[in-house]
């Protein structure tokens, strides 16, 4: 198998001596040859064969001797070497996953014990994004609906429970976190994103005829999990200390069609957005997506998210909400991507027993 071209330079004296290396005899199936040059240097060409030469050098030698190298590197300049290599950024990344996926685990248990709250954790999330105003580049999500002077807005009627929920959940996040208290901008839409998964769950398994193990395994294969990357990136963001204006956010209950679609126009959406997203607009979705079709530029639309949540992955109708979703929930956000991290005991190398 060949191995790759790669170079491997040290700072450290060399720990090998520098000699030629001839080539293998005309037995082998292809040159084998480690080029040693200058000091700490070492380079790896072509590798087929595990045979050495009259030098005495097997393959296995030479990557022990760049294990060694690299290793004494890694201990001798911990500082300089965490700047150049990023392991900084690797572990801030690692504590960021691994804290996002306990609030995952949170968020999932809350709504699972209260699967009547799905539907207005999905309206909560939008109405905190949509406050979002491009002229002022303000609003968002932002969190700004967990004051209860805007909670209390007649938009955002039937609310109060689901916020609720989430500040049980909040509790709950915090006591374990390393890295701060998580952000309600940051919960708000993670708990859509979870509320939007047990919808695409409950249609599997539906179409497993109730059975949840089957349904589970197939909304796993089936499913679109693989989607949410980019959304779960957008980790980070920062609470308002306001409320948002008010008069930003229609009551999508009684709002026209018009006025539905010129609210998404204002946030950057069109109709193709506003028929993907008919689950955030109300408790009956069937209802909401009649009245939709009513207007002829988003009727295309709802048809055609109606007939992909017929097939059994829902394809189109999943991938087009979650990066409806993945858009909406960072209108206007600036996204901390060091947001919860923390400080990493350091090892005292002078303690370690070798």
């Amino acid at each position: 198998m060949e191995a790759m071209g790669v170079s491997f330079l040290s700072t450290t004296p060399s720990l090998v001596s520098l000699v030629p290396v001839p080539s293998l005899n005309s037995n082998s199936v292809a040159a084998n040859r480690y080029l040693i040059t200058r000091a700490g240097a070492i380079r790896c060409s072509k590798t087929e064969t595990d045979v050495c030469g009259e030098y005495g050098f097997h393959r296995r030698d030479v990557l022990k001797c760049i294990g060694a190298t690299v290793g004494v590197e890694l201990l001798a300049s911990s500082g300089p070497w965490v700047e150049m290599a990023t392991a900084a950024d690797l572990i801030q990344r690692r504590q960021r996953s691994e804290f996002l996926s306990n609030i995952k685990d949170t968020l999932f248990k809350a709504l699972k014990g209260n699967p009547d709250l799905i539907s207005p954790i999905l309206t909560l999330a939008l109405n905190d994004a949509v406050t979002y105003d491009k002229a002022t580049k303000s609003g968002g999500p932002n969190g700004s609906i967990r004051f209860s002077s805007e909670l209390s807005r007649p938009e955002n009627k039937g609310l109060s429970a689901a916020m609720s929920l989430l500040d049980e959940a909040k509790k709950e996040i915090d006591s374990y976190s390393k890295g701060g208290p998580i952000s309600y901008a940051d919960l708000i839409q993670y708990a859509a994103q979870t509320a939007t998964k047990a919808t695409f769950l409950a249609s599997a398994i539906r179409k497993s005829g109730g059975n949840e193990e089957k349904g589970s395994l197939l909304y796993s294969v089936y499913g679109s999990n693989g989607q949410w990357g980019l959304f779960d990136r957008q980790f980070g963001r920062s609470d308002t200390e306001e409320p948002d204006p008010e008069g930003r956010v229609p009551l999508w209950g009684k709002a026209t069609v018009q006025e539905m679609k010129d609210k998404f126009k204002a946030v950057g959406f069109g109709p193709r957005q506003l028929a993907v997203m008919s689950a955030f607009l109300g408790p009956d979705q069937n209802a909401t997506e009649a009245l939709l079709a009513t207007d002829p530029d988003v009727t295309p639309w709802v048809q055609k998210y109606q007939r992909s949540r017929e097939t059994v992955s829902q394809t189109d109708y999943e991938v087009d909400l979650i990066t409806t979703l993945t858009k909406l929930s960072c209108l206007g956000q600036q996204i901390n991507y060091e947001a919860y991290t923390y400080p990493v005991k350091k090892i005292e190398l002078s303690k370690l027993k070798l």
